[in-house]
């Protein structure tokens, strides 16, 4: 097999340890594994920022205004270098569907490792594009991730069509409408999947109205931290 981003053929390792027993397939060389840079050391339990402290400024604003925070808490896979800038641009932008099966691996991990102890019947909701968006890119990225996991995926929400949340600031993104619709109402814990969490507004907005009707907890993993 070629790796997914630089296309270099990979060479299985033989080892005695997997002699018996075949590795793992991987989608990408340990070169481009390398420049990956998948968050570790302390982070904020809210919503996964690098912090000292178990939660970060932004998450303690939230308390201090005395907001119910529809969002449980976020967990995200890795940082966001210039490595995962350049393959979120080929993957999302350019249309280069394979290219998330890169992240197949980490991001299946990541909720084997983090949400273990959830319900059974958490349900995995993509975060939706809208049919202009979804037009230009051919798929919705968010639902390839939550297609990743040992989950039911449902798609409860649509989106309407605006600026794109790259091209917004920081307090736009805050300050802005809510985007989305439901389509129909869900009674059990919900995970969110989405490719990138910046501000946390996107998550937030999509948990509001899933509470609002009905659903009792909403988590979100996320494939990188902004």
């Amino acid at each position: 097999m070629n790796c997914l981003w630089c296309d270099v053929e990979i060479v299985p390792e033989t080892s005695w340890a997997n002699v018996f027993i075949l590795p793992k397939p991987k989608n990408l060389c340990s070169a481009c594994m390398n420049e990956l840079s998948v968050l570790k050391g302390k982070r904020c339990k809210k919503c996964s920022r690098k912090s000292e402290e178990s939660l970060c400024q932004d998450c303690k604003k939230w308390d201090l205004h005395g907001v119910n925070d529809p969002l449980t808490l976020n967990f995200s896979v890795f940082d966001y270098n210039e490595q995962m800038q350049d393959m979120i641009s080929r993957w999302k932008y350019r249309g280069d569907y394979c290219l998330g099966y890169s992240f197949k691996p980490f991001y299946t991990e990541a909720f084997e490792k983090e949400f273990i102890s959830l319900p059974k019947d958490i349900v995995a909701v993509p975060i939706p594009l809208s049919n202009e968006r979804m037009k230009e890119r051919g798929f919705n990225q968010s639902l390839q991730l939550a297609d990743f996991l040992p989950l039911e995926s449902c798609e409860l929400l649509t989106r309407v069509h605006g600026e794109k949340q790259s091209k917004k600031t920081r307090k736009e993104r805050i300050s802005a409408l809510n985007p989305f619709k439901i389509t129909k109402t869900i009674n059990k814990p919900v995970v969110l999947t989405d490719d990138i969490y910046t501000t946390g507004s996107t998550l937030r907005h999509a948990a509001s109205l899933l509470k609002e009707q009905g659903c009792p907890t909403v988590y979100a993993l996320t494939l990188v931290r902004g």
